[in-house]
């Protein structure tokens, strides 16, 4: 049984050292003993200059060779990952790597801004710049480390890769056990500053040998890569292909993006497991042009992360008649805590197939407001107890104390989704019970994007509110309250541009002189939203609207 996540890449590097590991979306590729080596050079390397046990190593790279071979030499020399998207705004991936103390960071060209005074720095160059062979070992990804810690040691000129091999340091084992922790991966928080979710190994190592119990997957399988390595999604594409000496095909962040070369890239690389959030698998339907393309190999699709409309669903099962379909769910606290397998969706379903049953490593219970369990068929808050929930959050004492309940001597984290229970079909998916969305498969705080318009100095007010959609599951309309030469439309998503992520940034603005208020003097959401549906109604979504991820 593994110890740490990196048992799995030096295992299966023992085991199969000539099989393709990884492969970029050029079609360049590492072997397994390719990848070790280079792993295993880079921890060496990331030891020699100070990083260990319990430390945090940022990383802000597009997804190459070079950020997995990073993931796993960061764990190797006994630290932790935090990943960011490298093309967030700097502020914020600056504030979040900052948070965390990170020492070090594997930075792209791009996003240099988001280092942190004093934080050691590692310039990394991707594939699609300057592709090359080096004798020995393989590197598509070539990277050069930037060096710039006052505290110990200041290099002024760059270091190659390969000087990095040569002057590595001794060999180090792996540090890291089941109990230690392997990255931090930050969502978005209520008090409008993101927050650290921390998994230990155990945490993600109990979630990758239930994928193996119920996936059954092998060293003949081709994973897709479509989730970035901030979003936990990634998880299961990363370690479970590495588990078993599959392959891991990587989707870069513009081939995602493009639906028609994405359905050829999937007929291509004869793909045989596909995970990703609906929202890309109905824009792979609507525009990939599916029917020119022969994807006979997929065996398994995976989704999660937000509600498949089942119109949408259906539709994909036409195109893709072959494989098995699973609804995933769970918060990244808990990764997949809950499970379904799809049937053929018939023609006349018109609701959103159900969360399913828990994990085989989870433990689930469902308790209203009092915390006392939930008759059979009645609606309540889902706790979720196990090997795979979290450590708590970085240096948020009081979010931990709210997050947790210690039921029976059992600890119990709330997961914020309502939901109903029966035998028959496990569990239902209801809604949230606080303002948190989930849209494009990442959660949101709405709270959040507030705090960033009021960072617009001609914003007096905010108010941001979700609205169900029909085909994506949730729209965000911001309201704000301006004076007559307020920002223009134009001007706000330009704004948002800079200081949000593009899935946080409000699908509409509507911008007013004053917005309403309760009788307590508190913003009137529910005016806003009874507003908003008068002016454009929407079909609402059923009750039992599933949610994953």
């Amino acid at each position: 049984m593994a110890e740490n996540l990196v048992e799995y890449l030096k295992n299966s590097a023992e085991r199969w050292p000539d099989r393709t590991a990884v492969v970029d979306p050029s079609g360049s590729s590492l072997t397994f003993s390719q990848l070790w080596q280079q792993v295993d050079a880079l921890a060496r390397f990331l030891a020699a200059q100070g990083v260990g046990h319990g430390d945090r190593v940022g990383v802000a790279l597009p997804k190459t060779m070079a950020s997995v071979t990073a993931l796993f030499a960061i764990m190797q020399a006994g630290a932790a990952y935090v990943p960011i998207d490298f093309t967030t705004p700097a502020e914020r991936g600056k504030r979040i790597l900052t948070d965390c103390n990170v020492r070090v960071v594997f930075v792209d060209p791009r996003a240099s801004g988001v280092l942190p005074d004093g934080a050691t720095g590692i310039l990394a160059s991707g594939a699609e710049e300057s592709p090359i062979k080096r004798s020995g070992l393989v590197v598509q990804d070539p990277i050069s480390f930037v060096v710039q810690d006052p505290i110990s040691f200041v290099v002024q000129d760059p270091i190659s890769f390969e000087q990095a091999i040569a002057t590595a340091g001794p060999a180090i084992e792996a540090r890291a056990g089941r109990d230690d922790l392997a990255y931090i991966l930050y969502t978005s928080g209520s008090t409008g500053v993101p927050k650290g979710v921390m998994l230990s190994h155990e945490n993600a190592l109990s979630f990758v040998d239930w994928c193996s119990t119920v996936f059954h997957p092998t060293e003949e399988d081709r994973f897709s890569s479509h989730a970035p390595f901030h979003f936990d999604l990634s998880v299961l594409d990363v370690y479970v292909s590495i588990k078993h000496g599959a392959e891991l095909h990587l989707i870069s962040e513009e081939l995602g993006k493009n639906p028609k070369e994405l359905a050829r890239f999937v007929a291509d690389r004869r793909l045989t497991i596909w995970y990703s959030t609906p929202s890309i698998l109905t824009l792979l339907l609507q525009f990939g042009g599916l029917d020119a393309y022969d994807s006979s190999s997929l065996r398994i699709v995976l989704f999660a992360g937000e509600v498949f409309p089942v119109k949408h669903l259906r539709e994909l099962q036409r195109h893709w008649p072959l494989p098995d379909y699973y609804n995933l769910y769970g918060p990244t606290e808990t990764n997949v805590c809950t499970f379904a397998r799809v049937p053929r969706v018939p023609d006349d379903r018109d609701h959103p197939y159900p969360i399913g049953f828990l994990c085989g490593h989870c433990d689930g219970v469902v308790l209203d407001d009092e915390g006392r369990e939930v008759a059979e068929g009645g609606e309540g808050l889902l706790y979720i107890a196990g090997s795979s929930v979290f450590e708590g959050y970085w240096n948020r004492p009081v979010e931990n104390a709210a997050a947790f309940l210690d039921r029976q001597g059992t600890r119990w984290y709330n997961t914020g989704d309502l939901v109903r229970w029966n035998p028959a079909e496990g569990y239902t998916y209801s809604g949230r019970k606080d303002r948190m969305v989930k849209r494009r498969g990442f959660r949101i705080e709405l709270g959040e994007i507030e705090r960033a318009l009021y960072r617009d100095s001609r914003v007096s007010q905010a108010a941001v509110i979700s609205v169900p959609d029909p085909d994506t599951g949730v729209r965000i309309v911001a309201f704000l309250g301006c004076p007559a030469d307020g920002p223009t439309i134009v001007e706000l998503k330009t704004f948002c541009a800079k200081h949000l992520p593009a899935y946080m940034s409000p699908d509409r603005f509507v911008v007013k002189n004053e917005l309403p208020r309760t009788s307590t003097d508190k913003v009137d959401y529910q005016t806003l939203k009874r507003s908003l549906a008068e002016a454009e109604p929407a079909t609402p979504l059923p009750a039992t609207a599933e949610a994953g991820g």
